[in-house]
């Protein structure tokens, strides 16, 4: 039986005839295939914060850390088998395959439909369905979109509270007949057979079957079977990148996996910045950074998603849609991003980190040495001898922008864009920064940037992949037609399109040792990224693209031996060449639909590699 309960929240009046007719009949129809046996309408108020805390405690499911330690904060450690993305269980279930394009995995939408029918029905059985109501960017602002995710877990109820605007705005503005995006999660778990009879729940419930699945057209998310990150929090990569790249093609703007940054120079100017690499690349570190330079600081804007929109002055502006962080613990420290370990200090919720005897928590890269002992990740003892991480490498943080201490006043508000900087880890051939020359050739370089893999997502560690954009598992169409759409979108910017660059912190020198120091003094590439905008210092020009003059680049203390130096923007025509070969293989996939200013831009880079080869020149 459906019940509401004194104790939640109740549905708010139905005005007849309001959207919100349509709202609740869309609650009632998952209720009806799912059976929870209660309906909770979430505020977000913290009064249903505290209560859904204490339960998930009270149940196992959140360890509550030492409140003078880590105030506010918490545990949780899922199933070993649901730690990460599943891209290989991630649907796009476009109209047809075409839409989808070859990057995305599709399938038939109907038949997508009757599998999650057959999967859904009964999920919910003795657990709680909540309604979340949210808004990604402010409430009713220009560049916003709202969204309801129906899930059966508390746990994800807590985090879209710490990454979404929940509350009755969202209500009210849906009931003014604001559209919103449609998502249903389960963990795929039910308490209550179809008997009646009860099981025990478990701390991590989850399903061994996942599907996270996209409907484009229809604008709906359906995730089965997994209670971790992106999976199950479907604001984030499900609605506010693979559903809203769609609605930007469609409506002429951008959802991009990008960092927002403001960079204020000594004279008093800001340039902001969005940037794009992929997931464990160093965004969060970027985003909080802490320029080393005298003079420079960074506000942080977000930390990975960005909606860009042609303002009305001619100009790119963008929003961060999210309102709090789910940031990588893994290598988070003092001495890499001291701003994230003061964000996390409080008011956080952990995920797969280890416990330390006094009731903190730990993981590798948060202290230079590790305590002498800890309850790891899954739960078992663990000592320094084991060998084995502390941490999973994909364990995170979940926690609100307002604890950012390097939080941007106006943060809320859109910001014009001044650069787009694409990143990636690459230990060879990439240069510490290089400039695109023009907006076509800016977005060739950030469609075939490539990067070694992470524990973020599926795949050897290691290993070179092509993440365009670093959008390859988040876009919610064909490729190719992104970039087609980027294209345009630079066709009506003309020439108030922000300039383009690609920065590389990864690169390693002979001996296997990091070439750049990394972390603050990457304010010292930003720098000359500012004085270009400004036109203030030259550039040599490669044939894949503008280099800074070692001279140009400020790197006083930091007593980098010349050849290092020469060695971070060395360009040698052999492997470069060799790299334009995987290119076109990589662009073929695409077949007619990839732009051909992209076959024009590879051509030439190959005729001045050639050109550089033939005299034996390193550029």
């Amino acid at each position: 039986m459906i019940t509401n309960p004194n104790h939640t929240t109740p549905a708010p009046a139905t005005v007849p005839g309001s959207p919100r007719v349509a709202l609740e009949a869309w609650v009632a129809e998952v209720a009806s295939l799912t059976r929870p046996d209660t309906i909770v309408w979430c505020d977000g108020s913290p009064d249903e914060t505290a209560r859904l805390t204490q339960m998930l405690v009270d149940e196992g499911k959140l360890i509550a850390l030492d409140p003078e330690r880590r105030p506010n904060s918490y545990l949780a450690r899922s199933a070993p088998s649901d730690v990460a993305r599943v891209e290989g269980r991630t649907f796009t279930c476009s109209r047809t395959p075409e839409d989808a394009g070859p990057t995305n995995l599709w399938r038939d939408p109907t038949t997508m439909r009757s599998e999650l029918r057959e999967l859904f029905a009964g999920s919910m059985r003795g657990r709680t369905m909540y309604v979340v109501p949210f808004s990604m960017g402010p409430v009713d602002g220009p560049i916003s979109q709202l969204g309801v995710e129906i899930t059966d877990s508390a746990y994800v109820v807590l985090s879209m509270g710490k990454t979404t605007r929940l509350g009755p705005d969202v209500l009210r503005s849906i009931s003014a007949g604001t559209p919103w995006v449609a998502t249903v999660h389960s963990v795929g778990h039910p308490l209550r057979g179809h008997d009646g009879a009860l099981r025990d729940d478990v701390a991590w419930p989850c399903n061994e079957t996942k599907y996270i699945v996209q409907f484009p057209e229809t604008r709906e998310v359906w995730s089965y079977g997994s209670g971790y990150g992106g999976n199950a929090l479907l604001a984030k990569k499900c609605f506010a990148l693979r559903i809203a790249s769609v609605i930007g093609r469609d409506e002429g703007w951008l959802a991009e996996h990008m960092l927002l940054i403001r960079l204020n120079s000594p004279e008093g100017r800001s340039f902001h910045i969005a940037a794009a690499f992929p997931s464990a690349c160093g965004k969060t570190n970027l985003a909080m950074l802490q320029p080393t330079l005298p003079g420079w600081s960074v506000d942080t804007i977000g930390d990975d998603i960005a909606w860009l929109r042609p303002g009305p002055d001619g100009r790119l502006h963008a929003i961060n849609p999210e309102a709090g962080l789910f940031g990588v613990a893994p290598g988070t420290g003092t001495g890499t991003n001291p701003v994230a370990v003061q964000t996390i200090a409080a008011d956080t919720i952990f995920t797969n980190v280890a416990l330390t005897d006094d009731g903190d928590v730990w993981w590798e890269g948060l202290t230079p040495e590790p305590p002498a002992h800890l309850v790891d990740w899954t739960g078992a003892d663990w000592t320094p001898e084991r060998g084995t991480p502390a941490a999973h490498p994909n364990a995170r943080f979940t926690v609100g922008l307002g604890r950012c201490p390097s939080l941007a006043d106006d943060w809320e508000q859109s910001v014009p864009i001044d650069a787009v900087v694409f990143g990636g880890r690459r230990s060879t051939n990439v240069p510490l920064v290089a400039q695109a020359s023009t907006w076509s050739e800016g977005v060739f370089m950030g469609a075939t940037m490539s990067s070694e893999q992470t524990a973020a997502a599926e795949g050897a560690i290691g290993e070179l992949r092509r993440d365009p954009f670093a959008m390859l598992p988040f876009c919610g169409y064909d490729m190719a037609k992104h970039w087609a759409h980027w294209l345009e979108i630079g066709d009506q910017l003309g020439s108030n399109a922000p300039a383009v660059f690609q920065v590389n912190w990864f690169r390693k020198g002979d001996d296997g040792r990091y070439l750049w120091p990394g972390f603050g003094e990457n304010a010292r590439v930003l720098e000359w990224i500012a004085r270009r905008i400004e036109g203030r210092v030259p550039a040599i020009e490669t044939p894949i693209g503008l280099v800074p003059d070692v001279d140009d680049l400020d790197v006083q203390g930091l007593a980098l031996p010349p050849a290092q130096l020469n060695a971070l923007f060395a360009v040698d025509p052999a492997s470069w060449l060799a790299e334009c070969d995987l290119t076109e293989e990589f662009l073929a996939t695409f077949d007619e639909r990839t732009p051909p200013v992209f076959t024009a831009i590879l051509d030439e880079r190959r005729a001045s590699l050639r050109t550089a080869a033939s005299t034996r020149q390193a550029v």
